[in-house]
């Protein structure tokens, strides 16, 4: 009954994206749809969890899942400078790419990246991953979404004098501008193969468990992709996602919808000092019920419920007065460092760094500061397991 059901939702989402690429205009929806579903399968196959890998890391020694990051940024790096090399032929100019997630890097980013950080620790998961889960019936996902829209009002709240003090003038640092595509390109997977060398160094790998199966059908819609394959597997959906409709990131529709519910009670301010200009997961007011990320967040949810559920991992439990505590309290974080770090992990850090922005970078570093802090401290006193 559970496969039957995985294959329906996904004749559902076939069905779905065939009907918008024939309604005029809708080529654009379709395609969000199509890269919604097949990021949302990768995730949910290949556990791509910024603070699941990042803890098997810290708690384990277990290298397997930072590199399988780090294969998705060069893999994604990679494809992303060829495609900017045909669109921008000579980056030293003034533009830059179209769409590209290009922010300015000051201390306000970096204070987003340990907020957002400390959000993962405390909620379990980055939001993309509470996405994901979502699919897989997590108790805790429902209310980390619902804090992280919480924490986008918030983050407006406190948007104008935060510009203000530090956005306003920060720079907007692109590698390419300085040091062409060939030594942006270079730069950036000597750095991530100097961390892949040190991490290997530090934490051998593990030894590869023996295939539960031979079967391939099995390895694809059961067994755990490794890593790696993963990381591959986004940078490659990144790559065609950037070249067709946008760059990837879960937070445009939450961060749009959340300006739009605020904006109806008279809770948002009067203006948006600079926002609507800043490149990143873009929170502006939504016109319309359907809209490109809505249906990539949509395909997201409902591809990863159908390999949930194809692999048998799907299930739900009832939430706890703990799920919902830390669902809400993390998700505030959350929403608060992605709304003021103009995007997540996915479209600050992932696309940020594909796209040779510094501002990945630097929210990268900040995220997993307050990642560690926040664990550390969130153990010893007691609060987080």
């Amino acid at each position: 009954m559970r496969v039957g059901l995985a294959a329906a939702l996904a004749a559902g989402l076939a069905g779905g994206a065939w009907h918008l690429s024939g309604e005029a205009g809708g080529g654009r929806l379709a395609l969000s749809l199509v890269f919604g579903a097949l990021f949302g399968f990768v995730l949910q196959r290949s556990r791509f969890c910024f603070l699941c890998l990042w803890r098997d890391l810290l708690d384990h020694g277990d290298p397997r899942g930072a590199l399988g990051v780090l294969a998705a940024l060069a893999a994604g790096l990679a494809g992303t400078t060829v495609l900017f090399g045909a669109w921008l032929p000579d980056p030293s100019g003034t533009r830059l790419p179209p769409g590209a997630h290009i922010g300015p890097v000051g201390p306000v980013l970096a204070l987003a990246g340990l907020a957002f950080g400390a959000g993962m620790a405390v909620s379990g998961s980055c939001i993309g991953a509470h996405l994901y889960r979502l699919g897989e019936g997590s108790p805790t996902a429902p209310f980390a979404l619902l804090g992280a829209a919480l924490g986008f009002g918030l983050g407006f709240a406190t948007w104008n004098p935060l510009y203000l003090a530090g956005v306003a003038e920060a720079p907007v640092a692109w590698l390419p501008r300085h040091l062409g595509y060939g030594g942006a390109l270079v730069a950036g997977l000597a750095v991530l193969g100097a961390i892949a060398l040190w991490l290997l160094r530090r934490r051998p790998l593990p030894a590869a468990p023996a295939p539960a199966s031979r079967d391939p059908l099995h390895a694809v819609f059961v067994a755990r992709w490794p890593a790696w394959l993963g990381g591959l597997a986004v940078g490659a959906i990144a790559t065609l996602a950037t070249l067709r409709v946008a760059p990837l990131g879960v937070t445009a529709e939450i961060g749009g919808r959340s300006r739009q519910a605020a904006a109806s009670l008279g809770l948002l301010p009067e203006r948006l000092e600079g926002l609507d200009g800043l490149r990143g997961c873009a929170t502006a007011l939504r016109e319309g019920l359907v809209t490109p990320n809505g249906l990539f967040v949509g395909g997201l949810v409902l591809a990863s419920l159908a390999a949930a559920l194809a692999a048998g991992q799907f299930r739900p439990a009832r939430p706890r007065r703990g799920h919902v505590l830390r669902g809400l309290s993390g998700g505030i974080l959350l929403g608060w460092g992605a709304m003021t770090g103009l995007g997540c992990s996915i479209g600050t850090l992932l696309s940020g760094i594909m796209a040779g922005a510094v501002s990945g970078w630097v929210f990268a570093a900040a995220m997993l500061v307050g990642a560690t802090v926040t664990l550390r401290l969130g153990r010893r006193l007691g609060w987080l397991a």
